[in-house]
């Protein structure tokens, strides 16, 4: 069932299971991501029109110096005149991201990782970015068939337990557990 359009309740063997959809499904396209770059099969979608992303020219120079990067994720960015930036395309297993947020957020990690950090740390950082944005949000409805997908791919993927950002995606209370709370044990 699903509780407050934001998290998922189920029976499991031993209790009782919630989870947290965008936490959970975040981690999920995070894992997705992070296998197509590592087989080179990331795919991107063509805009039908480029989206033009106005932004501070030191979020512009951030994404610019790392626009190769952001190709190899799918996202295929380039300089527009001061202050702005032209997306092309963005990866397909993002479904419609909102492109000036998602932009705009991945220039804002990478002002803030600055020049200190390594590649794989970047990448790390735009990923989970990219990821957030792909997922499936708190309050949207889900029919049974998509939370049932959802926890079948749970149980298959690695670090299904902690969102990309280090928070839990579910928690489990015991049949013990829930019989204390009723003073049953």
């Amino acid at each position: 069932a699903q509780m407050h359009r934001t998290y998922i309740v189920a029976e499991t063997e031993g209790g009782l299971t919630i989870i947290d959809q965008h936490a959970a499904h975040e981690r999920l396209v995070m894992e997705r991501m992070k296998a197509a770059m590592a087989e080179k099969t990331v795919t991107s979608q063509a805009l039908l029109l480029p989206e033009i992303v106005e932004m501070p020219d030191h979020y512009c120079h951030a994404v610019i110096n790392d626009a190769g990067l952001m190709q190899s994720m799918g996202l295929e960015v380039e300089g527009f005149g001061n202050g702005a930036v032209m997306v092309r395309a963005v990866p397909a297993m993002l479904g419609n991201p909102d492109v000036t947020r998602l932009v705009n957020d991945i220039a804002e990690e990478l002002v803030e990782l600055g020049g200190s950090t390594t590649l794989e740390d970047r990448i790390g950082h735009v990923l989970a970015t990219m990821s957030c944005h792909g997922s499936v949000r708190a309050g949207r409805v889900l029919n049974a068939s998509e939370m049932n997908a959802l926890l079948r791919e749970m149980e298959v993927t690695p670090r299904s337990g902690q969102c990309n950002h280090g928070r839990p995606t579910y928690v489990e209370l015991s049949l013990a557990d829930i019989e204390s709370l009723f003073g049953r044990k």
